[in-house]
Order: structure tokens, then C-alpha cells, then sequence
């Protein structure tokens, strides 16, 4: 009776060791996993930025949402050129420009693209999209009417 009693008591004992063990490398890893997921958001921007170049590199697209437009209001026609100069090839602009505004299908985006940059004057002409997100149903209509399919 001695001898089972013994035998359960060192299987116990046994048992409570390989579960403190378990229970120690649990916490190490939940500890790491911790620390890593700190790190991950405290280091976000500059892993967002090496992760948009290296997808850019890899793939020779776009990342969207890397980049913005600005709309600025300004008090005065002066006050937008104080603010609209800019650099272009070592030296600061103050160029007149006309904005114009495109509207068309997402599908077709490539497309205009490859059209105003064959009739442009600049080499490098700015040519931004941004989607609709919500609008006039009956405009948005208007527009799928409008604008061929590819």
C-alpha cells in the first residue's frame, strides 16, 4: 500500500514539474509574442514605408493610400502662389496651371493616362485618381450611361 501510495505521489510530482515547465515556456512565449507586438506597432511607419518600396520594387505598381492630395483653401489668389511654389529639378516654380477635372470609370484610369501623357507638355505630367466613395445616385447613374465600358 506503501509502495502505490510512493508511486503516485513521484507520478504527481512528476506531472507538476513537466506542467510548470509548460507553464514557464508558455509565459516566455507569451512574454516575446508581447514585446514583438509592441515593437511591430512602435516601428509601424518605417515598416510601412520599406514594405511599400520593397512592393513597388517587386511588383513596379502602386500602393494605395501611400501618398495624398491636398486641397488648400486660400484667402487670396496671392496667398495660393505664396503657397504653390514648388521645386522642379533644383529650382523653385511659380508656374501657372489650370486644374482640370476628369471623371470616368476606375477601369478606364490606365487609359486616360496613357492619353494625357502622349498629348501633355510636361515629361512627367500629375495625374492622380481618387475613387468615389458615395455620391448622387443619379449622377453616379449618369456617369455608368455616360462613360463606355472597356
Amino acid at each position: 500500500m506503501t509502495f502505490v501510495a510512493t508511486n503516485r505521489m513521484e507520478w504527481l510530482s512528476r506531472c507538476l514539474k513537466k506542467e510548470a515547465v509548460f507553464l514557464s515556456a508558455f509565459r516566455s512565449v507569451l512574454l516575446m509574442s508581447c514585446l514583438l507586438l509592441v515593437l511591430s506597432v512602435s516601428m509601424y511607419p518605417g515598416l510601412w514605408s520599406i514594405g511599400v518600396q520593397l512592393h513597388s520594387a517587386l511588383t513596379g505598381s502602386y500602393v494605395p493610400g501611400h501618398h495624398s492630395v491636398l486641397l488648400i483653401n486660400s484667402p487670396t489668389e496671392q496667398a495660393a502662389k505664396d503657397i504653390g511654389r514648388y521645386y522642379w529639378k533644383g529650382d523653385i516654380q511659380d508656374a501657372s496651371e489650370v486644374l482640370m477635372l476628369v471623371k470616368t470609370k476606375t477601369s478606364r484610369i490606365q487609359q486616360v493616362i496613357a492619353f494625357v501623357r502622349s498629348v501633355h507638355p510636361y515629361a512627367n505630367p500629375e495625374v492622380l485618381s481618387f475613387p468615389v466613395e458615395d455620391g448622387s445616385l443619379a449622377y453616379v447613374k449618369w456617369m455608368d450611361e455616360a462613360v463606355p465600358d472597356d
